[in-house]
């Protein structure tokens, strides 16, 4: 196959341009809206200037250029460790290595609803955010790191009203608590009124922002509810929850 008249393409060259066209995409998807972001322009500019400077034979600029690039791999891996790590969780998680290593797709789904229940009988206050594809980088900055095993009585005590941690989001990423006490982004959406708080609104904030799965427990009624691609559900049943997740995790 011949494109633009005069390149020759077989089908396995096509395939090849589509499966590094994809992989390029999910990566800059991953590190879309965090500190990594700037970090990927630097390297790319240094890249360039490494062109450029080869190009027309400006040896000591080449020279400058060459050397950094020489250890870029070993700056990329540290620089990138938290959007790598998110990216093989992503990868982990695909249905075709589940269906061959047997893998739960999300065995702390029931530890997360146990709290929940809990919570919403005690009527504690409580925002989780169960990270999905897009990288959340940033809030868990604004946070405090935790880096623990999900656990339904963990997650409680981290909402009990004296906690000092209990204002602010809970992050999960896949079976750990990656930080607690977050600041989310605040929804904007005037359907809202004054019905909701600031949990409801921070939840549809977060799930407007990204494709994350919020959860909310009213510290005023106790009732849980749920924020998932730009949508607020509200009054929904510990059973009706664990049945959206397990859903959404699997997607």
């Amino acid at each position: 196959m011949k494109l633009f008249g005069f390149l020759n393409l077989s089908t396995l060259d096509l395939i090849d341009i589509v499966i590094v066209a994809i992989i390029i995409y999910q990566f800059l998807r991953f590190i879309r809206g965090t500190k990594a972001t700037p970090i990927l322009f630097g390297i790319l500019t240094i890249f360039v200037v490494s062109f450029v400077a080869r190009w027309f034979n400006l040896r000591a600029l080449a020279w400058i250029m060459n050397s950094i690039l020489a250890v870029w791999v070993v700056a990329f891996v540290i620089l990138f460790q938290p959007e790598i790590r998110n990216a093989l969780a992503f990868i982990g998680r695909q249905r075709p290595l589940r269906f061959f290593f047997k893998v739960e797709p999300f065995p702390t789904v029931s530890e997360i609803i146990n709290a929940m229940k809990k919570l919403s009988e005690q009527r504690h206050g409580a925002l989780i955010v169960i990270q999905r594809n897009d990288s959340l980088s940033d809030i868990i900055d604004s946070g405090v790191r935790i880096d623990a095993i999900v656990n339904s009585i963990l997650i409680q005590s981290l909402f009990f009203p004296d906690n000092p941690l209990h204002d602010g989001a809970c992050i999960i990423q896949g079976d750990k608590i990656i930080a607690a006490s977050c600041v989310l982004p605040l929804s904007e959406n005037p359907d809202l009124g004054g019905k909701f708080g600031l949990r409801h609104r921070a939840a549809l904030g977060i799930a407007e922002h990204s494709d994350a799965f919020c959860i909310v427990v009213s510290e005023e009624t106790g009732r849980i509810s749920f924020a998932y691609k730009g949508k607020l559900i509200t009054r929904v049943s510990a059973d009706a929850l664990a049945k959206t997740l397990r859903k959404v995790i699997k997607e």
